[in-house]
């Protein structure tokens, strides 16, 4: 499995745990606000409740006589009220009032009158003055007759600052907000499974869309035709192998519109500063001037010129190699006699600048892959190798084999790597100036060396040489050895 395809997979991943964490977030939490919201309406009704009743008190005594007719009338009323998915036919709220002692003087049930009510945190809480609440099943056992208790004390004073001489309780069944709850549960799980399963189906409508379903479909049914005996599973393997291949161009196809902006835009960005020095020299040609100035005028358009060849040239090839998803030719390749090839036809350059070569590569390292593709990559490495060392200085060519690697390493006695540059290096159209001339490449010989390590499935590496080892840089290509 390639790279991309990891990491598309890994981004559909990311976003289907993502929606599933944040449904099962949003729905573990919405009991609980709606709890939160029933309460905070209880706190109020209790409160409201304690006010009346002062109103009625005489010599610190309690008087619940108007209570009773109140409730009786609420509970008797009918009504239809439809509160989004929910209707609501009549009242739930009960209420009981306890005198000092906790013992119940007025219960709107009529089922705990006279009991003693002193140790349930709602009523032990209000008659100290505090807050006090509890949630309670009427049937032991069973969570679903739960019902939520919120108490407010009953003052002797008209400022409300007085002596507690008993509390108010009100109450309400869980279940009544608990339709609420499931319906928003319900709500949610089905609008998250919907957008999941949208995002779905259009995925797979861009898909076949994206990869000619037609000539897929053709291609798996000649298969199926050239079947002498019919085999479910090779036919499933068959069938998903046209899936991949699906899936293959369909991510291709979502890329390459990102991935041709992204290019265009950095090579006119490249290309822009030789135009610019071109038509500079283009509008001074046009004016009298010495022939030797006209001669450096012509010498640097065609400089220029042809820094924009090779940049669209090495261009045209990385682009070409990154759309490659395997290698077309394989084949296995002994490495010392290729490094060998490399260093010679390198003795020419390194020669005009006292540049010397060390070869120490061993015989019998063979990596499997393609030889041109190899030539080019190490190409690439060498030459950038004698670009940075400076005159009189050694590179050092090695192979090392391990027991599943070949490593590859060339090192100089440069100037090393910026810090600034460090993790630019392999970027398209980075470059760095040439102590000897002071002029950059393409900036896409590393890219090219990048592209070809991951078709080999190899890596890449360059970094600074340590202090024992001495200034200057070490690139090193990984190379799976071939089988023995």
């Amino acid at each position: 499995m390639s790279k991309r395809t990891r990491i598309f997979i890994g981004i559909l991943f990311i976003y289907t745990a993502g929606i599933a964490f944040m449904l099962y977030r949003v729905v573990a939490d919405l009991d609980p606000r709606y709890r939160e919201s029933a309460e905070e309406s209880l706190v109020e009704t209790s409160q409201l409740l304690a006010s009346l009743i002062e109103q009625d008190v005489r010599d610190g005594a309690l008087d619940t006589a108007r209570l009773e007719p109140v409730f009786k009338s609420l509970y008797a009323r009918r009504f239809d009220a439809r509160i989004f998915s929910v209707t609501k036919t009549r009242v739930e709220l009960r209420a009981y009032v306890t005198d000092r002692s906790g013992q119940v003087v007025f219960d709107s049930t009529g089922q705990a009158l006279g009991a003693d009510f002193s140790q349930w945190r709602d009523v032990r809480m209000a008659l100290k003055g505090d807050y006090g609440a509890r949630t309670t099943p009427d049937v032991a056992g069973e969570p679903d007759s739960s019902v939520m208790y919120v108490g407010a004390p009953v003052r002797w004073a008209q400022d409300g600052n007085g002596e507690i001489i008993g509390t108010v309780t009100v109450g309400k069944p869980v279940h009544s907000f608990g339709q609420f709850v499931s319906a928003a549960r319900e709500k949610i799980i089905y609008v998250g499974l919907v957008s999941m399963l949208a995002v779905l189906v259009l995925v797979v409508m861009v898909s076949v869309w994206l990869v000619r379903p037609f000539g897929l479909i053709r291609d798996y049914v000649r298969y199926v035709r050239s079947q002498q005996r019919f085999s479910l599973p090779r036919m499933g393997r068959r069938a998903m192998d046209v899936l991949g291949a699906a899936y293959d161009e369909m991510r291709d196809a979502l890329a390459g519109r990102n991935y041709v902006a992204d290019y265009v835009q950095t090579l006119t960005h490249e290309v822009k500063s030789p135009l610019s020095a071109i038509r500079g020299a283009a509008e001074l040609l046009q004016e009298p001037m010495p022939e030797a100035q006209r001669q450096r005028f012509l010498a640097n358009i065609q400089r220029e010129t042809q820094r924009i060849q090779e940049m669209v040239d090495r261009m045209m090839e990385l682009t070409a190699l990154e759309t490659r998803r395997v290698l077309e030719r394989v084949q296995p390749v002994a490495l010392r006699p290729l490094l060998e090839e490399l260093a010679g036809a390198t003795q020419g350059a390194a020669a005009q600048r006292r540049i010397r070569i060390e070869l120490n590569a061993p015989a019998d390292v063979v990596v499997e892959g393609d030889p041109f593709l190899l030539r080019r990559a190490l190409s690439n490495l060498l030459d950038n190798a004698l670009d940075f060392s400076p005159e009189g200085s050694v590179v050092q060519l090695s192979l090392t084999g391990q027991r599943r690697h070949a490593l590859i390493a060339v090192r100089d006695q440069g100037c090393g790597i910026p810090g600034y540059a460090q993790d630019k290096v392999f970027e398209k159209f980075y470059s760095l100036a040439r102590p000897h001339s002071q002029k950059k490449s393409t900036g896409l010989g590393l890219s090219f060396v990048k592209e070809i390590a991951a078709l080999h499935h190899g890596r890449i590496e360059l970094h600074n040489r340590s202090e024992e080892e001495g200034p200057g840089t070490a690139a090193i290509l990984a190379l799976p050895r071939a089988p023995a």
